[in-house]
């Protein structure tokens, strides 16, 4: 008993001493104050020079700081306080990519103290894309990028360095960043990311938001400008509702042709289609409400720390479903929820605990954001919803919010918050087939799960009536839910709503519909088969519980289609075009479908405007490759400027002179380098029949033509390829391939 005693004595001192060690270990640690970044823009390289006002935030004197930055930047100056700096350099892995870290010498910093970084660098873009490129025509910077230096990238455990920045790009066009502009100076109050956007538009103002429209819009674009902005307005009143007022930063919508999705700041960049829909779609729609949750939360309040990303994509997006619900009704809210929940349950088996969850996981956004969201909308139903935001909305003003801050606000909810953030999501909800006895029926249910749940089991009779039952099932323990009918029970549902992240959601109905928790997938395969009566009979149960998901709806009326059910599968596509808040590839394909009925139908001109309706929109590949296929069966050619017929004639003879240089001549500057390569040194038949022109905007345009090619030791191959074409200075330049379907003939 004595060594017993001992023994445990011991290890309690040798436990308290770890902790001790824990709580008093040393950490450095630089937090980014304030950017001043100045860029100019040269031949194929950005030049610049960013200060950055850093912080020692952690408990021990500095005597060194790591920055991040592009591996291609070439850093040529450091200094400190204005004095030149010693510095190394060093490469880190990032997941697929390599980043530049820029390791520099100090003087010893003590805690809390401040320091003024400055880095004179120049940064090489060799290929554009959507987060980096330089052109004539359009030139763009966002932060994944890593086009600045920062001790913190996106990808660090505890959150990107957000902090208020003054950004001045020498240039002459057109600039566009977040914050209040001066001139070519932007300053963002707010914390932060730097980036900036270069291009040619047509700039409105909407009730103060400001518009950056394709050059040369129609009325019509200019139309759903304004209601873009005006639900950003409606988005913006919503949040402040929900988590008060903030400091106000100047609100922006830009059309964009790569980057779209990006946000920070009070500054949003959509893509071109979203001003050419029929309405607002569902992506765009919620990519307006999640950019202003976080303006709140992120811009307006830092947000760092474990696990930040549930806050600041999770609460974000459950804040967003909750405005979309108030905008555009509960059943496009409930769309919004069910595709959330289908991209976490992909992921569900292989995540790890959320507080576990790094920006470098693949399945990031589907955790944090996707259950994120599921997870605060659960706990603000057990607070109440308004309490819940009065918590939040509290906490808010010191300035900054963590995770390990709000889940100590609710001390109560700590089993609960524990287990969704500390432990692997083991949750699963099960129901089994009624059984009828006397004047009820009891249906046996279980939780896998290792956490209590209370939720609702729903029934429906033989009769259409719906019946509900509360039910709270212990871990890891069976359960019953008994209904006092003397109907016949045909379908039972455990959480209808819903509620609760689950492993697998497909077993929580009896009889079983699905064996999956995507039935789309299901559908989806059934109709890739072209076993189109099992994809509307799949269709048509998903429906029975959804009846507004248009995913569904749009595989319902092609599948109808492909049986040839006309009058059915044009009910449905319009019911796709009707519903409040529809996927943008679903109104494309409903477009398609439309146009094919009215073309089977006869109705040419109808049909052709179905067509260009599709095309317009640019929603989605197949959408719109199958649009051009059913406009050139109606019209196989319409008029092109005669330009853009000769400049194809140039490039034809360019393609088979064997000479990069005279290929590289009709091409914008960093686009198309492989395409480019190919062409120069294996094209032998290179023959361009031009068929149509879509505008964009007045300098670029979707040109769609059928080639005739031959390349060397290959077959003649020919087909349809849609080229982005923009105009340089007068002449007209290639500056990408949308579309490229030219197949090699068999001989």
């Amino acid at each position: 008993m004595k060594k017993f005693l001992l023994a445990l004595i011991l290890t309690l001192i040798s436990v308290a001493s770890t902790l001790s060690q824990d709580e008093t270990r040393t950490v450095v640690a630089w937090q980014v104050k304030k950017y001043e970044i100045e860029v100019s823009l040269s031949d194929r390289f950005l030049v610049g020079k960013a200060s950055l006002s850093l912080q020692n935030v952690g408990n021990t004197a500095a005597s060194r700081v790591t920055l991040r930055i592009s591996e291609k930047a070439e850093v040529s100056a450091v200094t400190i306080n204005g004095v030149a700096a010693t510095f190394t350099k060093g490469q880190e892995r990032l997941g697929t990519q390599n980043i530049q870290r820029i390791i520099v010498n100090l003087p010893a910093v003590q805690p809390s103290s401040t320091i003024a970084l400055t880095v004179e660098y120049k940064l090489k873009v060799e290929e554009n894309t959507g987060l980096s490129s330089i052109s004539p025509t359009w030139s763009q910077f966002l932060p994944l990028s890593f086009w600045y230096p920062t001790p913190n990238s996106f990808y660090a455990p505890r959150g990107a360095d957000f902090a208020p920045f003054k950004l001045t790009v020498n240039t002459s066009s057109t600039l566009v960043s977040s914050g209040g502009q001066s001139g070519n100076t932007f300053e963002q109050k707010l914390n932060g990311l730097p980036f900036f956007v270069i291009g040619d538009w047509d700039v409105a103002d909407v009730k103060g938001v400001t518009i950056y429209l394709p050059k040369g819009s129609t009325e019509f674009e200019k139309q759903r400008a304004t209601e873009l902005a005006n639900l950003l307005i409606e988005a913006k009143i919503f949040v402040a509702s929900l988590l008060g007022g903030i400091t106000e930063s100047p609100s922006r919508i830009v059309a964009v042709r790569r980057g779209a999705g990006f946000a920070d700041g009070g500054t949003i960049l959509l893509e071109y289609g979203a001003f050419r829909r029929s309405k607002i779609d569902a992506q765009t729609a919620m990519t307006i409400a999640e950019s202003t949750a976080k303006l709140w939360l992120g811009n307006a309040v830092l947000v760092r720390g474990e696990a930040y990303g549930v806050i600041r994509e999770g609460l974000a997006r459950y804040i967003a479903n909750l405005f979309i619900e108030k905008q555009f009704g509960k059943d496009a809210a409930e769309n919004e929820w069910l595709r959330q929940r289908i991209s976490y349950a992909a992921i569900a088996r292989r995540e790890p605990p959320l507080i576990q969850v790094a920006p470098l996981d693949d399945f990031y956004f589907s955790s944090t954001a996707n259950k994120g969201a599921l997870i605060w909308r659960l706990l603000s139903k057990r607070v109440g919803v308004n309490e819940f935001f009065r918590i939040i909305r509290n906490q808010m003003k010191s300035g900054a919010l963590t995770l390990h801050e709000i889940r100590s606000l609710f001390p109560d909810q700590k089993e609960f918050l524990d287990f969704w953030f500390d432990n692997l999501n083991d949750v699963n909800l099960l129901a089994g087939l009624p059984q009828a006895v006397g004047n009820e029926s009891k249906i046996a249910l279980r939780n896998n799960g290792s956490i209590a749940v209370n939720t609702t089991v729903l029934a429906l009779t033989d009769k259409g009536e719906r019946l509900t039952t509360q039910v709270s099932l212990l871990p890891k323990s069976f359960g019953e839910a008994v209904f006092k009918t003397s109907s016949k029970i045909v379908r039972v549902e455990i959480d209808p709503e819903k509620l609760y992240p689950q492993l697998d959601f497909s077993d929580d109905v009896a009889p079983r519909e699905f064996n999956d928790s995507d039935p789309i997938l299901i559908i989806k395969r059934s109709f890739d088969k072209q076993d189109f009566a099992t994809a509307e009979r799949d269709a048509r149960v998903l429906l029975s519980s959804y009846p507004h998901f248009d995913e569904a709806k749009i595989l319902l009326a092609r599948s109808l289609l492909g049986q040839n059910k006309l009058s059915e599968a044009e009910r449905e596509f319009k019911a796709v075009l009707d519903e409040k808040l529809p996927m943008a590839k679903n109104m494309a394909w409903a477009h398609v479908g439309l146009g094919e009925i009215a073309s089977r139908s006869g109705k040419i001109t109808e049909a052709l405007k179905y067509f260009e309706e599709a095309i317009r929109s640019d929603a989605e590949y197949g959408a719109t490759l199958s649009a051009r296929k059913g406009r050139n069966n109606i019209l196989s050619s319409s008029q092109v400027d005669n330009s853009i017929k000769d400049f194809f004639l140039q490039f034809d003879k360019a393609a088979v002179s064997k000479s990069r240089t005279n290929i590289d001549q009709l091409i914008v500057p960093g686009e198309m380098l492989k395409f480019a390569s190919t062409v120069s040194s294996e094209a032998q038949v290179w023959e361009t029949k031009v068929l149509h022109a879509d505008k964009l905007d007045d300098n670029n345009f979707l040109v769609e033509v059928n080639l005739r090619i031959r390349l060397i030791n290959r077959n003649e191959a020919s087909g349809m390829a849609v080229f982005y074409l923009s105009k340089v200075s007068g002449k007209w330049k290639l500056a990408g391939v949308e579309i490229f379907e030219v197949k090699e003939s068999e001989t």
